[in-house]
């Protein structure tokens, strides 16, 4: 564990590497490489491409039956029977726009949130994108990087790579020198070089995920619940559909062409597939919104994801507090743990007579030294180093870096004297036994919210495994963390929408529960240690369910509590940013990384908040509920006209008499109490809670409702076929029973959109003043051959409109204490 002096920044003008590190490849190498095509070229898909959506658009199954069905009409029948092809191209061609702009979206911002791997070349470091390393880069790595091509290891110190991505293995493993690491994995800790012997597809990662695309993963059950639905309207629709035809032209006698018009005419009706393209719209559009609010969604059903968790597990570090942190006081101890007041020397190369100033000197000293040992430093060391310069004639012969199972670093040191001496810098609880004085005095600082580390003399050589036993307490570090501004705001946010928020971080569980209560968290009063927490999954989740705070969480314990809430029948969000968060990110269902967070973080997690603030979560719920939410509601419009055309057909065929309507009439009425509604009402504001069971909650409305107007619908129809006779009746016959439809139409759409605000209202009027004008504007019933006949048979069919929308308003709200979702 040899000392390097590498910065923290990338600098394209840092000076040539020391001897003994490669220097990496030269111009040359690199341009003979990227033309022998030796480039790492797997392109990284934040969604599908162009062809994938024009594709998923257009060739549907329902998009197929619906185009035959249009051209068989363009032959056979009057434009305006034909007009529903026109608005299944109007329609598909909005959702192939609207996802092609949330594509262009989330592409420019995966390029913005994209890191750069830092590569040695003509010795020296400079960033790269991961597209355009070559075969034989050197890349140098630390904490949280991934390893983003196989490679062979040119350089370790200390390195330790987590494999559980690829292998499953939990544990970190140590690499050394000239051993191979897999792409896909990431450091935990330590850092170190090495040279890439596999690029572009023949990568181990790039070989696992050949197949799969990050656009799907997620599982969405609004989308599945949608394809469950459509299975079965398929299974209804086919034989009804033929029964229909067979009906139509066979069994009675009618002119051909008539009668193919009014066969298509009860197919149309029974496919929804306005609902699928409503929900790609939906999802889409929030894509776009969050964008704009720097929120990268690398997975689009993830909006959905957040909308349904009931709970919210954040790390501190990085999410209730800024990355940055600063030394507020270093309090020397005795090896009692008080001031040192001993009366010899500690060791530490001053005489106490020499005062508390020298002591302090030389403490400041060995914390300068080891700030400059680490050559990634995390936040806390950071602070370190810019509250301690270097000391110039201290060397660093070993190190040992922080790592979050361990909780401490460490290094030993070449003195300006000649003289040797080993130091670790870590948490007081894990460096120290119990009952120790020196833990007392964390504990206080501990409960006014600060971090404390401690720096202690090791009496055993860096790579002993008990290296910690029997450490001297020199010293007590006192850190203050800086609070988010947003952070209070976005957890009170949480708790009034039932969503419970647990905080699991690695640091001291009194100083946690002290920041939490900074920050009105309820149950922050009584933060756990979770080293005390059990290990089976049951209890576990048990003690979960009752605490709000956790602290000294180990990285694979973090992991294990997401499960355990899991286990209790929780949905789970994870939010973090360090390396030590990655496992718990991938368990979780939906894990949430910070922009400025490790690279293994942001490429696990579903979602990155690419300004480094935690204020954009609360929009990323809301925007989930209002895709759920509205998609629930209008999917009951879509499935109402399922249901009444298929059991319209149904009838039909039964009592062996003409199918009541043309194309035309349904284009008609799809358009005023489905299409155009429906595109309103699944883009309006809805903060409704995510509820469970998507298929169940729409079917328990669309079955009666659908029961309803069929039946109510064919009465009219019967009841017309023995009014009118002569040689125009079929049209007033198709009339009378398009206004009792239209009218129960209306009254299921009037139901969704509650609660009533001014613009539903609107909507609704609206729909209901373009009906009117289409009965009263003479051109208008020629052309959807609307006709309205005496007075005695549109009065009976809005009567019995009347009663079939007073029979769904009873009925619907029975079906609600009957059947609650």
């Amino acid at each position: 564990m040899t000392h390097t002096d590498a910065g923290t920044d990338v600098d394209p003008a840092r000076p040539s590497a020391p001897p003994g590190r490669a220097r990496g490849l030269t111009a040359a190498e690199v341009a003979e490489r990227v033309a022998q095509g030796k480039v790492n070229d797997v392109p990284v898909r934040s969604s599908r491409s162009l062809m994938e959506i024009v594709r998923a658009n257009v060739f549907t199954r329902f998009n197929a039956i619906i185009g035959v069905l249009w051209v068989i009409m363009l032959f056979v029948a009057p434009f305006q029977d034909s007009l529903f092809g026109y608005v299944i191209i109007a329609n598909t061609g909005i959702g192939i726009i609207q996802e092609w702009r949330a594509k262009k979206t989330l592409d420019s911002l995966a390029v913005i949130g994209e890191s750069k791997p830092t590569v040695r070349r003509d010795g020296k470091a400079v960033g790269v994108r991961t597209s355009e390393i070559v075969l034989g880069d050197v890349i140098e790595i630390g904490p949280g990087d991934k390893i983003v091509v196989d490679g062979a290891v040119a350089e370790a110190d200390g390195l330790e790579i987590d494999e559980s991505l690829l292998t499953g293995e939990a544990d970190p493993v140590v690499k050394r020198p000239g051993e191979q690491l897999m792409s896909g994995s990431f450091v935990v800790a330590g850092g170190g070089a090495f040279t890439a012997t596999k690029v572009g597809r023949e990568a181990y990662a790039a070989q696992l995920a050949e197949e799969a695309s990050r656009f799907t993963l997620v599982h969405s059950e609004l989308r599945s619940g949608i394809s469950t639905i459509l299975k079965y309207v398929t299974w209804m629709m086919v034989p009804t559909a033929i029964g229909l035809v067979i009906s139509q032209l066979v069994v009675k006698d009618n002119a051909f062409k008539e009668s193919v018009a009014r066969t298509v005419g009860g197919i149309v009706p029974m496919v929804p597939e306005g609902l699928v393209l409503l929900t790609s719209v939906a999802f889409a559009i929030g894509v776009i919104r969050l964008g704009r609010k720097h929120v990268l969604v690398q997975e689009l059903p993830a909006i959905e994801g957040l909308a349904r968790v009931d709970t919210v597990c954040l790390d501190k570090t990085g999410t209730l507090t800024e990355g940055g942190m600063d030394v507020t006081e270093v309090r020397p101890l005795g090896d009692d743990g008080g001031q040192d007041d001993d009366g010899h020397d500690d060791g530490d190369g001053q005489e106490d007579g020499d005062g508390d100033d020298a002591r302090m000197g030389y403490i400041r000293k060995v914390l300068g030294a080891l700030g400059e040992s680490d050559p990634r430093p995390n936040a806390s060391l950071q602070a370190i180093v810019a509250a301690f310069p270097d000391s110039d004639d201290w060397r660093c012969t070993e190190s040992l870096p922080f790592s979050s199972a361990r909780k401490y670093s460490g290094a030993t040191f070449s003195e300006g004297d000649g003289e040797s001496s080993t130091w670790l810098l870590g948490a007081p609880d894990v460096l120290l036994p119990a009952g120790d004085a020196a833990l007392r005095e964390t504990e206080r600082l501990n409960e006014q919210g600060l971090r404390v580390l401690l720096l202690a003399r090791a009496a055993r050589e860096l790579d002993a495994p008990d290296v910690k036993e029997g450490v001297r307490a020199t010293a007590l570090v006192v850190l203050e963390q800086r609070l988010r501004p947003d952070a209070a705001d976005t957890l009170r946010y949480f708790d009034e929408q039932n969503v419970r928020a647990k905080v699991i971080s690695g640091d001291n569980a009194v100083s946690v529960g002290a920041v939490a209560g900074k920050l009105g968290l309820p149950g922050a009063a009584t933060p756990v240690d979770a080293r005390e927490l059990p290990e089976r999954a049951e209890e576990m989740g048990k003690a979960l369910e009752e605490g709000t705070v956790f602290g000294r969480v180990a990285p694979q314990q973090k992991r294990d509590m997401v499960g355990a809430l899991q286990s209790r029948g929780h949905t789970v969000a994870m939010t973090g940013d360090g390396v030590n968060d990655v496992l718990a990110l991938k368990d979780a269902d939906i894990g949430v990384s910070m922009g400025s967070g490790s690279e293994a973080t942001r490429a696990v997690a579903q979602i990155v908040l690419l300004d480094n603030s935690f204020a954009p979560l609360p929009s990323v719920v809301a925007e989930g509920r209002r895709v759920i939410g509205n998609i629930t509601r209008v999917a009951t419009l879509f499935l109402v006209k399922t249901v009444y055309s298929v059991l319209l057909a149904v009838f039909v065929v039964c009592w062996q008499v003409e199918y009541p309507f043309l194309p035309r009439h349904l284009t008609l009425l799809s358009t005023l109490t489905i299409g155009v509604p429906a595109f309103f009402l699944a883009l309006a504001p809805n903060r409704e809670r995510a509820r469970p069971h998507f298929v169940k909650r729409v079917m328990r409305y669309a079955i009666p409702g659908g029961v309803l107007a069929a039946v109510a619908t064919f009465v009219t129809y019967l009841i017309a076929r023995h009014y009118y006779t002569g040689s125009g009746a079929l049209g007033a016959e198709t009339s009378a029973a398009t206004l009792t439809l239209f009218l129960i139409s209306m009254w299921v759409l009037a139901i969704i959109a509650r609660p009533y605000t001014w613009w539903r209202v609107c909507l609704v009027a609206a729909m209901g003043v373009a009906f009117l004008l289409v009965l009263a504007v003479p051109w208008l019933q020629h052309f959807f051959a609307l006709r309205l006949v005496g007075s005695v048979m549109p009065w009976t069919a809005v009567g019995i409109a009347a009663v079939a929308a007073a029979a769904l308003e009873f009925l619907w709200k029975w079906v609600d204490r009957r059947f609650p979702a």
